[in-house]
Parts: C-alpha cells; sequence; structure tokens
C-alpha cells in the first residue's frame, strides 16, 4: 500500500467547490499515464485509448471533495458563522480545531457551540439537541482583524492528520480521498485494455453529485463505474444485520443504495472476477445514501453503472476509518475490471 500518497490525499483540503489542492496531487500522480484535462466545473479527466475506432468508453468517478463548511458572517466581535458543506452530523461537530483557508493562507481556529459549560447547564439544556446553526468558529481575533483577514466563502475544513492503527488508517476524509487513491494505483496497475477509459476526479459529489453528472453528460460513457466509501457498522453495540460491511472482508460488491440499483449484469462481472482472481470481497445492501454512479446512470437514455466500495467506519466524522487489506483489494479487482471491462454485455433481452 503506498501510505505517503492517501496521507497526501486524505491531509489535503477541499470541500465541495473548491477541490484544487486534490486535483492537483491527482494530476501529479497521473502525468505520463493518462491524457488529462480540467472540465470547466473543475474535474478532472484522465484518458487512456481503447483498441480500435469502435472501443466501448469506460468511465471512472471517484470524487475529490470532502464535507466541510464555508463562512457565511463574520460579526462584530470576530467569530464566524458556517454554512455546512455535505451531511454533517451535529453530534460530530462537537469541540473540534479546524483550519479557515483565506486568500493570504491558513489560519487555525476552533469550532464550537452556543451553549453554556456543563456546570451552567438546566437538565432542559443539557437535553437540547444541536443543530449546526448552533455552531460558531473562534480564530482567536476581534471583529476588525477577523474582517481584514477572512471573507465569506472562505473554506473551513477539519484539523486532522492520517493516522495508522494496527491495520487500519483514519483520517478526515477518507471519503472520497481513498477512493480517489483507488481509481489511480488501479490506472497504474492494469496493464492491456481494450476499452477507453475516462477516469474522472470529480468535484461536488457532497452536494448532490454534481460533477459527475457533468462529466458524464460530456462523456457519454457506455459503462459507469464509481468507486466511494460505503458504511462499515461492525462496531459494539449494532446488530450485525446493520453492519452493511465489515472492515478486513474485502471489496465490497455494491447491490443497490438509495441513488442507484447497481446494473446486474456488472455486479455478477465484478463478483465473477473477484472469485476467479481470489479477491477478497463482500456483498453490499445499503438502504441510504448515494455515489457518482447515480446521477450517471440516468443520463443519455440510461448508462449502465455500478459502484465499487470501500469499506469505512464512523463516515461522515473526522475519524473515518478504513482497513489497508480493503484498500488493496479493491484496487485490484477494479485494475482486473479495467482489463475485463470490454468482455461485459449488459444488454437485456
Amino acid at each position: 500500500m503506498n501510505v505517503d500518497l492517501l496521507r497526501r490525499l486524505t491531509e489535503a483540503h477541499g470541500v465541495s467547490g473548491q477541490e484544487d489542492q486534490i486535483r492537483a496531487i491527482v494530476r501529479k500522480e497521473l502525468e505520463g499515464v493518462c491524457e488529462m484535462r480540467t472540465d470547466t466545473m473543475g474535474s478532472l479527466h484522465c484518458v487512456r485509448p481503447g483498441k480500435g475506432k469502435g472501443a466501448k468508453k469506460l468511465m471512472l468517478a471517484a470524487h475529490m471533495d470532502e464535507i466541510g463548511f464555508m463562512v457565511k458572517f463574520i460579526d462584530d466581535k470576530g467569530f464566524l458563522r458556517i454554512q455546512p458543506l455535505g451531511g454533517w452530523d451535529p453530534r460530530q461537530m462537537a469541540s473540534q480545531r479546524v483550519f479557515v483557508h483565506t486568500k493570504d493562507g491558513m489560519l487555525n481556529g476552533v469550532m464550537m457551540s452556543s451553549t453554556k459549560p456543563k456546570h451552567m447547564l438546566t437538565p432542559d439544556e443539557a437535553n437540547r439537541p444541536l443543530t449546526t446553526d448552533n455552531f460558531f468558529v473562534d480564530i482567536g481575533f476581534d471583529g476588525d482583524k477577523a474582517k481584514k483577514r477572512v471573507r465569506p466563502g472562505d473554506m473551513i475544513t477539519m484539523n486532522r492528520t492520517l493516522q495508522q492503527m494496527g491495520d487500519l488508517f483514519t483520517c478526515k476524509c477518507m471519503d472520497d480521498r481513498v477512493a480517489v487513491y483507488v481509481m489511480i494505483e488501479a490506472l497504474k496497475k492494469a496493464k492491456k485494455h481494450e476499452v477507453e477509459v475516462h477516469a474522472v476526479a470529480t468535484v461536488q459529489e457532497e452536494i448532490g453529485l454534481r460533477g459527475a453528472a457533468a462529466s458524464g453528460s460530456a462523456i457519454q460513457p457506455d459503462i459507469a463505474i464509481a468507486i466511494d466509501v460505503t458504511l462499515a457498522n461492525d462496531i459494539p453495540g449494532l446488530d450485525p444485520m446493520d453492519y452493511i460491511t465489515q472492515l478486513g472482508d474485502g471489496a465490497a460488491i455494491k447491490i443497490m443504495d438509495s441513488s442507484l440499483i447497481c446494473h446486474p449484469k456488472i455486479v455478477e462481472h465484478f463478483r465473477t472476477l473477484a472469485e476467479k482472481n481470489k479477491i477478497k470481497h463482500q456483498m453490499e445492501v445499503l438502504p441510504f445514501g448515494g455515489t457518482d454512479a447515480g446521477a450517471i446512470q440516468r443520463l443519455h437514455g440510461g448508462i449502465p453503472s455500478f459502484t465499487l466500495s470501500i469499506p469505512t467506519r464512523y463516515i461522515h466524522t473526522v475519524n473515518e476509518t478504513v482497513h489497508g487489506g480493503d484498500v488493496d483489494a479493491c484496487v485490484e479487482l477494479l485494475a482486473r475490471y479495467i482489463e475485463d471491462a470490454h468482455k461485459g454485455d449488459y444488454t437485456y433481452a
């Protein structure tokens, strides 16, 4: 496993609409591997030719953006009010250290809630649920200085670095940087292939699958494969029926989520490749959540679409956690599929 690449991807900062740091990393990693261009929304397209003029177009999509915030207001005392970007659970936002990204550089800050200290709370106040509107960022400046340094629209991201714990890796945004990692490494690992590969590092997934829809419309692929994380709820207190996936059990072959039912023939293609190549895998049925494949599937009268998932604990928190073996299994399975995709017949009788 290329831990250095995973570290650079997960420690980079890029909320929806501000994915520049991640795009630069992907471009550097794929230099010489494929031809690259950036579209008008900011998604990076990496293209490798297929065999012959009639080669099928295979689109891969892994999104670069992370959930985070932007500044929406600076009050006269210098506190920053925030606009969430992506699906935040307010229970996971309390007492976090953050970075505020300004035109003059990055500022340290703390994200806190507008509530009394524990010592002063009444029982009713203590039991009152928090909302994202309760939170603000303190950067240690008074109002005048804060307004000179910070502008509405400035990006706010979480202050966390990659940490290894045994076989596991944790950081602020495995969603979806570990999938960008899988796409990069699979492109390098895949040998000869007959399909025309369009690997796209997409933007603005966390706020509505927007970059993938635009890229898919432009490419008009014959096949679309999203790479994304999925829930691994294999933790104390949850019923095994609700685990969805488990860390260490291999790549997750998605059957469905709330954005799409994966094309059953592509599901079977991936399952067969995993069995043939002895790649550890598990099947995934996710009742909620979606991926770029859900947006691409509906374009141009319908495109056979599928999602390859990396099992991840604690999604949409600052401690998103994956198993190194699962990540390697996803790389291997995606590489084998790129080589074999031209054999797929995804038509219906």
